[in-house]
């Protein structure tokens, strides 16, 4: 079995995969200086920060940080993507998301089912629950197209059991309907600096406390793809970046954002 073959059979049976050391140190050091570049003066609709001021969550990265757009390039996701989504795939929205210490947060058990848009008013019997998340508009997506999408989570810091790592449930992205952790074998994500971790939106995950006293921070770029420019009824993505067609305009954000992704 290769190395891809390895890797596409984790996705089908678990929902997700680790791919270790895809960005060297120097290109990790890189991104985090020009992300803090970005985000040092933008309001909190925006980046928003802890009480200590750092960025903790940011949407619509993309917009903010142009330069994110050659990091998915990486050999070798793109290999990846092209064999899970074929060769019509593009990235559909871009976030950032940190748990500094003075910033504990945790998630529920949920699934990723809400997708950014261009218009959300437009009638659709594929599409429900409209919102506006940072000034950009959101849906949840029916479960079709879901399942023909894959995130990516690139580690800009080592994650282990002490800085709260994400846990998810492997192979809930094939069953069931509502997110829960009974019934099946929880397994915490542990990463290294530069480590890419693949997943499937529909996997069931959650992210818990960092433990108290940690000085660990857990930044995380947060990449997500689908298989195709086409979207039904009449729906745009916000934003759809491929390898053969130029990118759409990203207005900036306007409106206040929430952690829950």
């Amino acid at each position: 079995m290769t190395a891809i073959d390895h890797f596409l059979a984790a996705m089908a049976e678990d929902g997700f995969a680790i791919v270790p050391a895809v960005f060297v140190p120097y290109k990790v050091d890189a991104m985090l200086a020009g992300i803090e570049r970005a985000f040092r003066d933008q309001p909190e609709a925006v980046a928003i920060r802890s009480g200590g001021g750092a960025v903790f969550a940011a949407r619509n990265v993309l917009a903010l940080w142009p330069e994110a757009e050659s990091d998915w390039r990486e050999p070798p996701l793109p290999e990846f993507f092209a064999a899970l989504l074929g060769s019509g795939f593009g990235l559909v929205r871009s976030l950032f998301f940190d748990k500094p210490p003075e910033r504990n947060w945790a998630l529920p058990w949920h699934r990723d089912l809400t997708v950014a848009v261009r218009d959300n008013r437009v009638a659709s019997r594929a599409f429900c629950k409209p919102t506006v998340k940072a000034g950009v508009p959101h849906v949840e997506a029916p479960r079709e197209l879901l399942e023909r999408m894959v995130t990516i989570r690139i580690h800009l810091d080592e994650v282990t059991e002490e800085n709260g790592p994400l846990k998810v449930i492997p192979g809930s992205h094939r069953i069931g309907e509502e997110p829960a952790a009974s019934g099946g074998t929880v397994r915490a994500i542990l990463a290294g600096r530069g480590d890419v971790l693949l997943m499937r939106p529909l996997l069931v995950h959650s992210s818990g406390h960092a433990n108290p006293g940690c000085t660990r921070r857990r930044r995380i770029l947060h990449l997500e793809f689908a298989a195709s420019a086409k979207l039904p009824d009449g729906y745009e993505w916000h934003d759809f970046r491929s390898e053969r067609a130029p990118p759409f305009v990203v207005t900036r954000a306007g409106a206040k954002s929430s952690l829950v992704v």
